[in-house]
């Protein structure tokens, strides 16, 4: 009796034992179990496995990686790291098992190795727990992308593509921007990527881990305005929220906000906004206490904010403080030399964001993008696109897939294609060389004759571009413009 007292109470028998006793319940009740040591070989399958693993005899997998057993197995990853993967859903041979996986250790507590357990290979009795934990990380992806859309920037100076004059001079004043935090006023058409820009520097600056807040004025009620931009006090007025709510100025605290059509901002709160600007401080609706803000405010206008500032609707007080950095955006029509760089980004872009074929932009179709004039600018461009491979049976965007969809009086603006004379039938291959040489004509006219970025246009080598020259006997510009 005393004997057996001792040992029961023994601690370190209990443990051990318990440790053995775990390991061959654990063992005899799962449908498999595998060990690998420190450097990921296999030490140890029970017999139950090899079935499932596809092996005759345990010496086929001793001592092999356990990436040649299982592929993509997270076993390695074990061993390494220390942590166990207590509950996870693995494919093998097409079928899931439900597995656990965890660390092996020596008496001093050392990783050595890694041991996983295949505990089912039925999970229809986890259905609702598998579900339930999809649904959550489906919730989760989308609270995240909403987060991130609504406070982060997305874009970068690599995505303000192009290196035409207009382009070029906007890049170098807005890296300028990005060193300081002075006040920036972007205007240009609309379209031209004001927003883009205005992300881009936020990005390069100091502020890029802070908040980036975009509000487009034009777009909030009148009697909303001032509560959306300062915020309101708790019980400010009747059905407002007990607790109070931050505005944008708050929201955007440390980073930077980006007031679109600031010309459309009523007079009433420009007078807060050039106080904003000038004290670095808000007062709520309903409050009568002032918060400290450190905000960097990009405005943005498609409109003449001078002419408005003449016309008596818009604050001169406000336009200078504003306008410390104007930064002008050209028109698309002003940069024809990038429009191929522009394209193909544009194309990227939409194929990433939906179920599209791989585009292709054909010389006809760039050619024939080259002629309009785009009124609505970089936007516009993106709509045509999508719209034409949308249309698309092959992803291969010709210059008759944009005839078909470009805007109605388009046609004054494209130059028509020469017609072959009623009744006459013209053989394709002739057809095809008459049309290759008109879309060099105009990418050579587009580029001004610069052999170089008329290539570059079309997305062919210099080489390749002069031999088409010679092949339909066009000149050459002379060595200065090549």
């Amino acid at each position: 009796m005393s004997d057996r007292k001792s040992i029961v109470s023994d601690p370190e028998t209990v443990r051990a034992r318990a440790m053995e006793t775990l390991f061959e319940r654990l063992e005899s009740l799962c449908e498999g179990a595998i060990a690998i040591d420190r450097a990921g070989r296999v030490v140890y399958v029970n017999e139950k496995y090899l079935h499932s693993l596809r092996l005759n005899h345990v010496s086929e997998a001793i001592g092999r990686p356990i990436e040649e057993i299982i592929p993509n197995s997270l076993m390695r990853r074990v061993a390494e790291t220390g942590e166990p993967i207590l509950l996870d859903i693995m494919e093998l041979g097409g079928e899931p098992l439900v597995v656990t996986r965890m660390p092996i250790e020596d008496e001093n507590r050392n990783v050595i190795g890694a041991i996983g357990f295949v505990l089912s290979d039925h999970i229809d009795n986890l259905k609702p727990l598998i579900a339930r934990m999809a649904q959550l990380e489906s919730d989760l992806r989308l609270a995240k992308r909403q987060l991130s859309q609504a406070r982060t920037a997305r874009f970068t100076f690599d995505d303000y593509v192009g290196t035409t004059s207009g382009i070029a001079r906007a890049k170098e004043l807005a890296g300028r921007a990005a060193r300081q935090s002075v006040t920036v006023l972007l205007s240009g058409e609309t379209g031209t990527g004001k927003e883009l820009l205005a992300q881009a520097i936020h990005n390069a600056s100091a502020r890029a881990d802070k908040p980036f807040v975009s509000v487009n004025v034009a777009a909030i009620p009148d009697t909303l305005i001032e509560s959306e931009f300062f915020g309101v006090a708790s019980g400010a007025y009747t059905g407002a929220d007990r607790k109070g709510r931050d505005g944008k100025f708050r929201t955007a605290d440390g980073g930077t906000l980006f007031l679109d059509e600031i010309g459309e901002m009523p007079l009433q709160l420009q007078v807060k906004l050039l106080r904003v600007l000038q004290e670095r401080e808000i007062e709520p609706v309903g409050s009568d206490k002032v918060t400290k803000v450190d905000v960097r405010v990009i405005a943005a206008t498609n409109v003449d904010l001078q002419k408005r500032v003449n016309e008596g609707t818009f604050r001169a007080d406000l336009y200078y403080r504003l306008n410390v950095l104007s930064i002008e955006l050209p028109p698309l029509r002003d940069c024809a030399g990038d429009l191929p760089e522009i394209c193909a980004r544009l194309l990227d872009d939409i194929i990433h964001s939906g179920d599209y074929l791989n585009a292709r932009l054909t010389p006809s179709g760039l050619a024939a993008l080259a002629r309009y004039d785009w009124p609505g600018n970089v936007r516009e461009l993106r709509n045509i696109l999508e719209r034409a491979l949308i249309l698309s049976d092959s992803g291969r965007l010709t210059g008759d897939d944009f005839a078909r969809i470009l805007p109605v009086g388009a046609e004054a603006r494209i130059a028509a294609p020469a017609t072959a004379p009623a009744g006459a039938v013209v053989p394709y291959a002739e057809a095809e060389a008459e049309f290759e040489r008109r879309t060099l004509e105009c990418a050579l006219a587009a580029a001004n004759g610069q052999i170089s970025e008329a290539a570059k246009m079309l997305r062919i080598s210099r080489a390749t571009f002069y031999k088409k020259l010679a092949k339909f006997g066009l000149a050459v510009p002379d060595s200065s413009s090549v």
